[in-house]
């Protein structure tokens, strides 16, 4: 290179940027800024999506952003109709999210599959909110990776045996064998179920 001449600089350099192809999520990514205060939540939902991502289906987070919805809760219990909706008659407002989710920092969503929870009243496609502050003690609904794959099932013991039990006849209730991997992630509080 002649002495007065500078060394080029910027444009493509072999080997350096973003590597092409898929990335661990399944689909192509974008890099954006955030405010350094949600960095913990956004790299925690991040890595729940990662471990998800191998034919499960998505989970979901509450929104740490206020949206509070106050909705009339009529007092009385309704047996076959609807009250009139008479200012008479609402007791006080009610907001789902301080129903459903007493810790929002431990909770997440996810979308149940299948059919093996029916007797519990988890139908395919429901919603089950998931608190993780909950211990997964006997006789509760958990979610649990079973092997890398996610299910719910109610824990119970049989002997010194861990069980993962179905809430249906027509399918089998899982032993867990020594050295089989499982991780509880959370019991499930509520289930959102339409009609």
């Amino acid at each position: 290179m002649p002495i007065n001449q500078k060394p080029k600089r910027g444009g493509a350099r072999p080997g350096a940027g973003r590597k092409k192809g898929s990335s661990v999520y399944g689909e192509t990514t974008k890099a954006i800024r955030i405010p350094a205060s949600m960095l913990p939540k956004v790299k925690a939902m991040l890595s729940h999506r990662k471990q998800l991502f191998e034919g499960t289906a998505a989970i979901s987070f509450p929104s740490s952003f206020s949206s509070h919805i106050e909705i009339p809760l009529f007092s009385g219990k309704v047996a076959a109709g609807f009250p009139s909706p008479a200012d008479d008659y609402i007791e006080k407002t009610l907001d789902l999210n301080d129903l459903l989710v007493q810790k929002p920092a431990a909770t997440f969503f996810v979308r149940a599959s299948g059919e093996s929870m029916l007797g519990a009243g988890i139908h395919s496609n429901d919603i089950l909110v998931v608190d993780r502050s909950i211990d997964p003690v006997i006789g509760k609904i958990v979610i649990c990776a079973l092997n890398g794959e996610l299910t719910v099932k109610r824990l119970k013991s049989m002997g010194d045996e861990i069980v993962l039990g179905a809430e249906n006849p027509a399918y089998s209730d899982i032993i867990v064998k020594e050295g089989t991997d499982l991780m509880i992630w959370g019991v499930v509080t509520n289930v959102i179920h339409p009609v």
